[in-house]
């Protein structure tokens, strides 16, 4: 950027900075401010005549002023920088989420003085963002899918009932999240909640884990132990992977769900069950059923109410809203400032088919996370075998946000024998939004035969 010409004044210039929304100051080649427009006193807070001649860094405090300056970089390179995501202090010392943009400041005769900064403030945008997502929050559960979303709205009334529930899903798609909201919407919810993995202990340790024992029951129990169901007494027990365990446990299982009561190891009288159990499995229950390996008897015991969650890879939708919220998770719990993600690591994500399901995504920001210093989480933040997985695609014109919109939208349609309101309703989105995005897209349906 030159200084102005003859035709375009010093006054005119001003006129114009002076009218824009977007915050506006340049610098020397000593990171100087040697000018600054009304919106960037708006949004920073800071006067013209306090901000000009300081440091740059001593008026934004952003969150790239340390280690990571994009206009210092625009200055050394001459590479301008559009739209990248950052924040700031203001005076008042709240943070601000801003989306900055630089460029070189040359004067008549071509030699760089300096730089310029131009700001947008995303405050609003930030808190249309928390908004929309709150919109797809039930409990402590994020999702716009439409199967999620039928969940959601026939969760309370599962929750105030007594009946045993059945959790289906595959491993880290959320199985004991959605538990805890059912505890927490419930009558017990004042209650303990607790959960036993089942899978992970040996048939006599789970026994005793579940029961508790009495002292003097086997050779080291020197005093009484209660277990997981007297802790959970008055409130919600969950089985978490009931299909690993023995048919002889099962039996033991059977006779609590239908009894209400049962017998620590050595003693002598039942104990009373004052607990709502839920159950959940990553396996076929039914199928398992049919080869000899769980009870029948059990499993209509305890599939009273059947919930099941799609794997990740079947609510893409989700991968989004669940980034943010990681991101805004990971922000407070490791002291950073990640503003986000870039479309090109998003990109990567999107294509991914996440085995490990909502877990896996967890860690992968997780991950991202001890290699972003600030800014945006980028393709090199992320696991390797991410990078490996997706490398061709991404050097050679990664999917746009647009492009991904585009393949969720036709598959959607072709899921739903391309009947547009069902397809909508497992976007979740509206009838009217999708046909504006399918014009947008260019997307048609095809001609029935």
């Amino acid at each position: 950027m030159s200084r102005p010409s003859k035709d375009n004044s010093p006054s005119m210039t001003n006129t114009i900075l002076e009218s824009i929304a977007d915050g506006v100051f340049t610098v020397d080649r000593s990171f100087r401010i040697t000018s600054f427009n009304r919106a960037a006193e708006k949004i920073t807070g800071v006067a013209r005549t306090e901000a000009l001649g300081r440091f740059c860094w001593e008026v934004f405090r952003a969150s790239i002023c340390e280690a990571d300056c994009a206009l210092k970089k625009t200055i050394e390179t001459g590479r301008p920088l559009v739209n990248r995501a950052v924040y700031i202090v203001n005076s008042a010392g709240k943070r601000v989420s801003i989306s900055i943009s630089t460029g070189v400041w040359k004067d008549e005769k071509n030699r760089v003085i300096g730089g310029v900064e131009t700001f947008r403030d995303l405050s609003l945008v930030e808190e249309l963002r928390k908004e929309l997502r709150s919109m797809y929050t039930f409990q402590d559960i994020i999702s716009k899918n439409h199967r999620m979303q039928e969940i959601f709205k026939i969760l309370p009334d599962i929750a105030q009932s007594e009946s045993t529930v059945l959790i289906e899903g595959p491993t880290g798609s959320g199985k004991e999240l959605l538990a805890r909201a059912i505890h927490n919407l419930s009558p017990r919810r004042d209650g303990p909640f607790v959960a036993v993995n089942c899978a992970a202990l040996p048939d006599t340790l789970l026994e005793s884990e579940l029961f508790g024992y009495e002292a003097g029951a086997f050779t080291d129990a020197k005093k009484s132990k209660p277990g997981r169901f007297a802790r959970a007494r008055e409130g919600t027990l969950l089985l978490d992977e009931i299909g690993d365990v023995s048919p002889a446990l099962q039996v033991k299982l059977l006779r609590v769900l239908q009894e209400k009561e049962y017998e620590p190891l050595g003693a002598t009288r039942p104990v009373k069950a004052d607990v709502r159990v839920l159950a959940a499995t990553n396996q076929n229950l039914a199928e398992l059923v049919e080869k000899g390996l769980f009870r029948r008897d059990l499993y209509y015991r305890i599939n009273v109410v059947t919930l099941r969650l799609p794997p990740l890879a079947e609510r893409r939708e989700d991968i989004p809203l669940l980034v943010e919220s990681f991101i805004d998770r990971f922000n407070v719990l490791k002291g950073k400032d990640i503003a986000g993600i870039s479309e090109d690591a998003l990109a990567i994500l999107m294509r991914y088919d996440f085995p490990g399901n909502v877990r896996e995504l967890e860690n992968i920001i997780e991950h991202a996370f001890i290699l972003a210093k600030g800014g945006l989480i980028e393709p090199a933040h992320l696991p390797g075998y991410l990078q490996n997985a997706t490398a061709a695609p991404v050097l050679s014109g990664a999917l746009t946000l647009a492009e991904i919109e585009a393949r969720a939208i036709v598959e959607a349609l072709a899921r739903n024998n391309y009947r547009r309101l069902a397809a909508a309703r497992e976007l979740g989105i509206d009838k009217t939004t999708l046909w504006r995005k399918m014009k947008r897209y260019g997307i048609k349906i095809p001609a029935q035969s």
